[in-house]
């Protein structure tokens, strides 16, 4: 197997790494947005207040998004069974 293929594999792997977390993070980033909007119009100081929203936010992004993440993980470890053989030898 070249180097170039390996590469591509390790390219491919590190953007479904990126690809993969992106619901919870965007989720959470969203609700700890509006969670400090709130803190900053209530004029509460709390920095506790804003842990489970953003929890639970991402805990539903990856609900709604996990079928794909699995999916898309299941794939490309797919591949990359198929592709280890060549990769040993």
């Amino acid at each position: 197997m070249e180097t170039a293929q390996i590469l591509a594999l390790g390219r491919e792997a590190l953007l479904l790494m990126v690809l993969a977390s992106a619901p919870p993070i965007i989720a959470s980033l969203f609700v700890g947005f509006g969670m400090s909007l709130f803190q900053a119009t209530t004029s509460l100081q709390d920095s506790t207040l804003s842990v489970v929203p953003k929890l639970c936010a991402a805990v539903l992004a990856l609900v709604v998004a996990g079928p794909w993440i699995g999916q898309q993980l299941s794939r490309f470890a797919t591949q990359l069974f198929l592709v280890l053989p060549e990769v040993m030898s």
